[in-house]
């Protein structure tokens, strides 16, 4: 059963989301040649604590750190460290999730580092739209497989490979809840959404082959053919009509 959030969980959800994207406001300043992950992580964290929340990756399934950073070729799960030196022409993601008062908001977004190649430019583009092609058929009474159709399909038209082995995920007072939500699927199919569901949607897409590998540190998830990667991830609520996005400001 996929939980429906009261406005009053909707409102604590909405309150970690936009702590979490004032952490992103500070990313698109600070993401530059020559700062290293540890420091951009310190500086997500200490704004976390700076407004009464705790960073939800810390600590969870032993991860070490508050935010995820995710360089080039590594898909998802980068751990920050200060050997980790941000160079011109790199591409990032960073996933960042906040716990307000018992209440999860998660978002992620990839950031060019200086100037970047045409190449990664695309595949950015492609994944951030990706993400609202998805979102774009997201309201009451649709099938979830209609919103992962709608994101893999787009990606996939331009010949970049979409992950499979992570999700997306329903979100509330656990970081990670029920559904699972594949980036490909097929219309018609999935749980029907309602009013209330409160979501993590999450492209994740390569620019060459889907398939992964997982580093020796059991986190760092890496595409298998060392191709460029990109991640974006909003907190969402259906609404009747449409949906809300929660990690915003």
């Amino acid at each position: 059963m996929i939980e429906i959030k009261s406005e009053r969980e909707i409102a604590l959800l909405k309150e970690a989301g936009r702590i979490v994207a004032l952490c992103h406001e500070e990313m698109k300043k600070q993401v530059r040649p020559g700062i290293s992950t540890k420091e951009l992580n310190d500086i997500c964290e200490k704004i976390i604590l700076e407004h009464g929340a705790t960073p939800s990756f810390k600590g969870y399934n032993g991860f070490p750190s508050a935010v995820c950073a995710s360089i080039n070729e590594v898909i998802v799960h980068g751990i920050p460290s200060s050997k980790q030196i941000l160079k011109q022409g790199d591409i990032i993601a960073i996933d960042i999730g906040a716990c307000y008062k018992g209440y999860h908001g998660d978002s992620a977004w990839s950031y060019a580092v200086g100037a970047i190649s045409k190449k990664d430019e695309l595949l950015m583009q492609v994944t951030h739209d990706a993400l609202f092609k998805g979102l774009e058929l997201v309201r009451e009474g649709v099938h979830l497989g209609d919103v992962s159709a709608a994101i893999g399909n787009y990606a996939t038209s331009f010949g970049f490979g979409v992950v499979e082995e992570f999700t997306g995920h329903g979100v509330g007072r656990n970081i990670h809840e029920d559904p699972p939500i594949f980036n490909f699927g097929v219309p018609g199919t999935g749980p029907i959404l309602k009013e209330g569901m409160v979501l993590a949607i999450e492209p994740m897409v390569n620019a060459g082959t889907r398939k992964v590998r997982i580093l020796a540190d059991g986190w760092t998830t890496v595409t298998r053919d060392k191709s460029k990667s990109a991640h974006f991830e909003h907190t969402i609520v259906v609404r009747k009509n449409g949906y809300e996005i929660l990690t915003t400001l």
